[in-house]
Order: structure tokens, then sequence, then C-alpha cells
């Protein structure tokens, strides 16, 4: 497979999900129990996956295990629609995996929903992930050559099925996980729940965050520290990357048969989409999207009389903005938080009328000011040019643009949904000439070199792919010159997307 034909084959994928043109979108959160103290255990996975629903609006989970009897509910739709009181009340057992997702790989239907519960030779698997592969396309291929038929169109189907495979010729479920990890490639925070075990298991390089809890001696798994709070858990560490971690009527151990000592994590769970109440890999997210506020008062300073954020994720960097540069911090905007899933699409209206809807000036705040608005990206250029006209519109003499990340240049195979290069406003345009077409009197984006020092690791511990083009794995180059495309070179070293 040639290396258009990858690129064709991966956005043909995403083309089955939803298509948000303007803000990025992770792909989903996982949440699991394993019970030692007779909890009860559906509530707690709901607050959770509450706490989680950020992380994804189009459906939600939850199976529990009771003595090898899978209960599953899940449906389209957020936890509060899907999980009704008398639905939780049925879902009873001693171990439970729960998720919320949004779509990059699969569409938007209820066959896509997870957790997936696999009936094979061995028993009942029910598995949880949070990511993307790369070499999905080649798995699903030889898989169904072995004669899988497959239910879904989502990679985390692939994890499944390869599961399942590795299971019938070792020793224990661990064991399988193990084997699996050295044929599945790219991002995945994964749980994995069997008749007696619950599993979690990160990726090699720990694009995708993971994290263990504690309540008493019943342990807890999630995307983010902000679902063990919410579930009244006691943080205890996050999995290391590469590392499977088994918890079992024993307690807690871990292989760590994976673990090669890099790190990789996505740097963009800073910048967007985790919570700011969470810890990602021992970082404070709120404090690494002040820092991001102060690094771009230092590079790009200017004369203002107002800073003001964009929820909800511009909030925090203009805060660490005002902080830094003296300039008063203001509420600028006041966002409809009544808007759910069921709200019409863009599509189904002219965006900008969509986004006046979503987002509203406070026009004392800025009218006849010289105003510094942060926001946390610029993708198509659309959105942030119809925020900085309402703006002007209440009365700002001047906006001045700062974005807490860098300009997109790539796109992410790892389960963030960076459209290809062609939808992207800084491939296509200078930095000058964004800020005119997005109508802003100055545009300052965070410096890619600053990433570091944003969350305070002295190495590249991250992954930056998605602005400098640096793929961590199987991917290791791309083509950014000015005819639209992603051409990709592939590693013949790696199980990638091309082999």
């Amino acid at each position: 497979m040639g290396a258009d034909s990858i690129l064709s084959s991966f956005f043909d994928r995403r083309k089955r999900g939803i298509h948000l043109p303007e803000k990025l979108h992770e792909e989903c959160g996982v949440f699991g129990i394993y019970d030692r103290n007779n909890l009860t255990l559906a509530p707690l996975v709901y607050y959770g996956l509450f706490a989680l629903q950020h992380r994804g609006q189009e459906s939600c989970g939850i199976a529990i295990n009771d003595d090898g009897y899978i209960r599953c509910h899940k449906a389209m739709g957020l936890v509060g629609e899907v999980f009704k009181p008398e639905v939780l009340q049925k879902l009873t057992g001693t171990i439970a995996v729960g998720h919320v997702r949004y779509s990059t790989t699969g569409g938007s239907v209820y066959e896509n929903a997870q957790p997936l519960v696999t009936q094979y030779v061995k028993g009942t698997l029910s598995i949880a992930h949070n990511g993307n592969l790369t070499n999905t396309v080649r798995l699903r291929q030889e898989l169904e050559d072995e004669g899988a038929i497959f239910q879904t169109t989502i990679d985390s189907e692939v994890i499944a099925y390869q599961l399942a495979k590795e299971r019938v010729k070792t020793h224990s479920i661990e064991s399988a996980v193990e084997a699996a990890m050295n044929v599945i490639e790219g991002a995945f925070a994964l749980l994995v729940m069997s008749p007696r075990k619950l599993i979690a298991a990160r990726d090699r390089y720990g694009f995708k965050p993971l994290c263990i809890g504690k309540i008493q001696d019943s342990y807890v798994f999630a995307s983010e520290t902000c679902a063990l709070d919410a579930a009244g858990a006691e943080f205890v560490r996050d999995v290391e990357p590469g590392e499977i971690v088994i918890c079992d009527e024993n307690g807690l151990h871990s292989i760590r048969t994976h673990c090669s000592g890099k790190c990789s994590k996505c740097i963009f769970e800073y910048i967007y989409f985790a919570r700011p109440d969470s810890y990602i890999d021992g970082v404070s997210v709120f404090e690494a999207r002040l820092e991001a506020g102060r690094l771009l008062a230092r590079q790009y300073p200017v004369d203002a009389d107002v800073v003001i954020g964009v929820p909800e994720s511009g909030l925090d960097a203009a805060n660490g903005f005002s902080l830094e540069s003296g300039i008063p911090l203001v509420r600028g905007f006041v966002k409809n938080n009544y808007i759910g899933r069921t709200f019409i699409k863009p599509e189904q209206l002219q965006r900008q009328e969509a986004v006046s809807i979503k987002l509203n000036p406070v026009k004392s705040s800025v009218c006849g000011k010289r105003v510094v608005m942060i926001d946390d990206s610029i993708v198509r250029g659309t959105t942030i040019a119809h925020i900085v006209g309402m703006l002007k519109a209440c009365g700002a003499l001047e906006v001045h643009v700062r974005i807490s990340a860098p300009p997109f240049m790539h796109p992410c195979f790892y389960g963030t949904d960076v459209p290809s290069g062609d939808k992207l406003i800084a491939r296509q345009h200078s930095i000058e000439d964004i800020c005119r077409v997005i109508g802003a009197d100055s545009l300052g984006y965070l410096q890619a070199d600053s990433l570091g020092d944003m969350i305070s690791e002295p190495g590249h511990r991250f992954c930056d792919a998605c602005f400098t083009g640096n793929y961590p794995n199987a991917v290791t180059g791309i083509n950014t010159g000015g005819n639209g495309k992603d051409d990709i070179e592939l590693s013949n070293a790696c199980a990638g997307i091309g082999q």
C-alpha cells in the first residue's frame, strides 16, 4: 500500500464518523473498577463517566461482570441521558468497565458504541479503548482472511479479535494482552474485563492517559484523575507507557515487557482535551494552561486594556497571560452550557449562527477596549473569525488574538481529530495572512519549542506531531509542500500503517 492510498484509507475511515470542522475532539474516555469491598459499582462508574463526559458525547456504555455473566447497557447520547436510575439498578456485579465515545475511526452509530462484549471459545471479553491504531487496515484484513466477521467499523474490535486470537494460544488473559501488544501499533489506553480479572494497558509511548486509583481495597482505572475524584477514589499512580496492570483476587500486579522507558504523551491533553482539575502523568492540566498563557505574554507582548478567554480551555491560559502581563482579566463571553448532543448541528445552519447561539460576548467588558483574546487553537479559522467579528461588533477597538498552541500543520494518527492538510488554515496561509483572514489586529501562536516549558518537562517526552510533523512511531516524516496533500514516508522497520 503506497503513501497516497494509506492516507486515503485513513481519511476515508474518518469520513464515516462525525466531522466537526473547527474544534478538535478526542476519541473517548475509559473507566473501570475491580471490587474487593462489596461496593455498588454502577453508580461509581456513572460518576466516573460523567466526569469524563468532555472526552466524548456521542455514545456511552457500562459493562458489569456478575460472576462471569456480563450485563451491558450502552446507547447513543450523554451519560445522564443513557443511564437513568432504573437502568443502573439492573447493572450489578463485581467488575465493571465504562466508556464515553467520540468517533474518529468508525461512524457515530450504536454498533460502534463501547464497551465491546465479545463471546469466544474461552468465554467472554469486554473492552473499552481510547486511542487510534495505526495498523488497523492491515490487521483487519488479516483477521477477515482468517474468517473473522466484524460487527463494527472501529479499531477497538480489531483489538478484541486480536486478544481472542492470542488467548487461545496462551495460559492467561494477561499473556494474551502481552502478545497482542506485539502486534497492535499506535495509541491505546485499554481496559479488558475477563470473567475474573480487570486489566489495564497503555501503549509503549503512552500517547493516551490512564491512571490507577483505589477505594478501600478496590482498584479503579480512569482516563483522568478527575474521574477518580468523582468516584471517591484515591489516586495511586499513572499506568506507565507499555505497562500491563492486572487486578484480580490477589490484588494488583503488572507486566513491564513493553516498557521501554520512552514516553510520547499527547501534548494536546494539556492544551485542550483534559479537564483542568486533572493531573496527566503527574502534571497539573490547570498549571500547564496557566503557564501557556504566561509564555504567550512573554513571547507576544501587546498594549491592551483587558484579557479575555474563549471558554472553556482558553480561560486558564487567559488567566496566565493576565498574571504575566499585568493586564486585567475580565469575563469576555457567556457560553450556553445547555446546548447538548441533540442541538441542531452546524451543517444545518450557517456556522456563524451556531457560534452566536453557543457563545455571546459580554459587551460591557469589551466595548471601547483594546482586547487580548486567548483561545486554544485555530483549525480552519472560520469560528475564530466570527468570534473576532462579534467582539468588534460589540465595540472592541482592537482584538489581539493569542493561541495557546502552535499552528496545526499535520494530521494526527493517534486518536485526535486533526483533519488533513488542505483543511488546516496554517498549512495554507502565513500567520500574517491568517491574522488578516480572521480580522484580528495581531496574532501570536505559542512557540513549538516552548511546549516542554509549558508542562515543565526537561526532556521531549511528549508528542507534538500535529505541530511539527515529528511522529514518534510508524509515520516517520511528512511532506509539507503547498499542494494540500500529506505525503507520508513510512518506516520499513515497524508494523505501521503501510505494511
